[in-house]
């Protein structure tokens, strides 16, 4: 890892649509200050018809890097000059690094998941049946690296079936995975160890809505759910009224920052700041 040499203020920044509810801005930059950084991190809302001149923005504003979120992780890859090998198994992009001009595209949600849900519920993955719901942007990262952890096999569940098998299909050869539609759920939650959401299904201000029939789940099961905000989704919620054992989104949420910011700047991230900085602007519930 190599120090990132500071001529000038650092500028960072996060990509998404919408991009008002995002937390990076105070994660990051309570980062940046513990770390003694001069520089900012921003907001920026870019919506798809403007994606590409947004990431040609990047090197005409000389900017470090920028994370990229919800819907542009998989629609950004094309417009960057190389891939690294995170984001070239996830086919998603959720971090850029800019080196003089060039772009290049890593994945840092997979390795920031799974070190959360090691570190929190599940610390051997080995064997375990796992039902992932949602097929975009971050099951592909999430799904690649859980298959590295060695499985008994990885379930993909989506309102199309198809882009569920698709994603499957793409994994092929990494380990045991399959996908299906919504209606073959209620199956598969009876097979599973582990069921992780990665949509955005409960996040807020949508805190009502849960990407699942909770009465599916079994006492003991771990529930698994990306989204931060609300700490506790009602997914999570309602599966702990299950009996089950539930994981947020915090961890991950904290982890895949943390390595963002170590390509920007070869420093190790203050997890411990940016964690609280989060819990602090969620108000610790």
């Amino acid at each position: 890892m190599t120090e990132y040499k500071q001529d000038s203020p650092l500028l960072l920044g996060v990509i998404g649509d919408p991009i008002h509810h995002s937390k990076s801005p105070a994660m990051h930059g309570a980062a940046l200050a513990a770390l003694g950084i001069a520089g900012a991190y921003v907001p920026m809302h870019v919506k798809p018809e403007a994606l590409e001149a947004a990431v040609q923005g990047i090197r005409a504003l000389g900017f470090r890097g920028i994370n990229v979120t919800i819907p542009h992780k998989v629609a950004v890859m094309p417009f960057l000059d190389r891939l690294d090998e995170s984001a070239r198994d996830a086919g998603a992009v959720n971090t850029i690094v800019n080196d003089n001009g060039i772009l290049t595209g890593f994945n840092t949600d997979g390795i920031g998941y799974v070190r959360s849900l090691k570190a929190e519920a599940a610390p051997d993955l080995r064997g375990a049946r796992i039902l992932v719901l949602g097929a975009g942007g971050a099951a592909k990262g999430i799904v690649t690296a859980l298959l590295r952890e060695q499985p008994g096999g990885v379930v993909i569940a989506n309102r199309t079936s198809d882009k569920a098998r698709e994603l499957a299909e793409a994994c092929q050869g990494k380990g045991v995975v399959a996908g299906i539609g919504q209606a073959e759920i209620a199956d598969a939650v009876q097979q599973a160890d582990i069921v992780i959401n990665t949509t955005s299904v409960g996040m807020y201000p949508h805190i009502d809505d849960t990407p699942m029939d909770t009465q599916l789940l079994r006492p003991g099961m771990i529930v698994s759910d990306l989204i931060y905000n609300p700490l506790r989704t009602r997914l999570l919620l309602e599966s702990l009224e299950r009996g089950c054992m539930i994981h947020g989104g915090l961890g991950m949420f904290v982890n895949q920052g943390a390595y963002a910011l170590e390509y920007w700047t070869g420093l190790p991230a203050p997890t411990d700041v940016m964690r609280r900085i989060i819990l602090e602007s969620l108000g610790g519930n």
